[in-house]
């Protein structure tokens, strides 16, 4: 869970919740803001707070405000010297994407960094709200943050009591890679009756076989896709045996939407909840 509190009337520090829930302490609201995967960025642009970020990492390209930040490095290759010349009062890191070292070493440099990491839908409005009050835009934050809970609660109440739907995620092709049950993405389809077929897996992304994808049958098959480039999924149209084939149960969806835990993630898990649906009934033997 994402939440920043303040200390009692009086007191101007902020306590931020990291992801292994230590706090972190500023001083002030945040003023000048870096963030290291490009949703994080996407979060404080929905936050309001777009104007304070002096720079973000390569493949950050919303909103187009966002397109045009000074880059310092990717996701996964930090440029530390670069970041720590900003002099920010707040660098936003990926808990579970970002370097540790790197991110050790702003530590050591003396920056506040604070640790995100979103692993389940609620947390998407929880770190817009916790964004707001960081940067003491509390009010501008705080509908957004409304809206996406509306949106969630509208999702699980249209879908309760639904029979479940078998689903296969494919990340990447060659090598296959999917996720497991506690994955952002198969959390949040879970508020739909999708029931990931590697559910139980222990690693949250991991490669697996064609064979296994075989033979787990899943009833759809979905996978992240940019517009413009080959279907990620046609190779599976040679195994017509499939209950996913047989229904031409091949759902495609926008990759930036669904991959990335932003309030647009909701317009692509709303989607795939509606796809899902319409097998409900279907004769997967025909």
């Amino acid at each position: 869970m994402l939440s920043v509190q303040a200390l009692p009337a009086g007191a101007a520090d902020i306590r931020l919740t990291q992801a292994d829930g230590s706090p972190l302490w500023l001083t002030a609201p945040a003023q000048r803001i870096v963030t290291l995967a490009p949703h994080l960025a996407e979060g404080v642009f929905a936050a309001g707070a777009g104007p304070r970020l002096l720079a973000t990492v390569e493949y950050t390209e919303y909103p187009r405000a966002a397109a045009s930040l000074p880059r310092i490095g990717d996701a996964f290759r930090l440029d530390v010297e670069r970041i720590v010349a900003l002099r920010p009062d707040l660098v936003m890191a990926w808990d579970s994407g970002n370097p540790r070292q790197a991110v050790a070493q702003l530590r050591d440099l003396g920056l506040a960094v604070w640790s995100v990491e979103i692993r389940a839908p609620a947390a998407i409005p929880d770190f817009i709200d916790a964004v707001g009050r960081a940067t003491g835009l509390a009010d501008q934050a705080a509908p957004v943050a409304r809206d996406l809970r509306h949106r969630l609660g509208e999702l699980a109440e249209r879908y309760d009591g639904a029979g479940p739907v078998r689903y296969f995620y494919q990340v990447d092709v060659k090598p296959l890679f999917t996720i497991n049950g506690e994955h952002l993405i198969s959390r949040s389809l879970a508020l739909c009756g999708g029931v990931n077929v590697f559910d139980a897996e222990p690693g949250l992304a991991f490669q697996a076989s064609r064979e296994s994808v075989i033979i787990a049958d899943p009833e759809a098959l979905i996978a992240p896709w940019l517009e413009g480039t080959a279907d990620p999924l046609e190779a599976w149209r040679g195994w017509p045996g499939m209950r996913a084939v047989r229904n031409d149960a091949l759902f495609l969806l926008p990759a930036d939407e669904i991959s990335r835990a932003t309030p647009r993630f909701l317009d692509s898990l709303e989607l795939a909840c509606k796809l899902l649906h319409g097998l409900r009934g279907r004769d997967s033997n025909g």
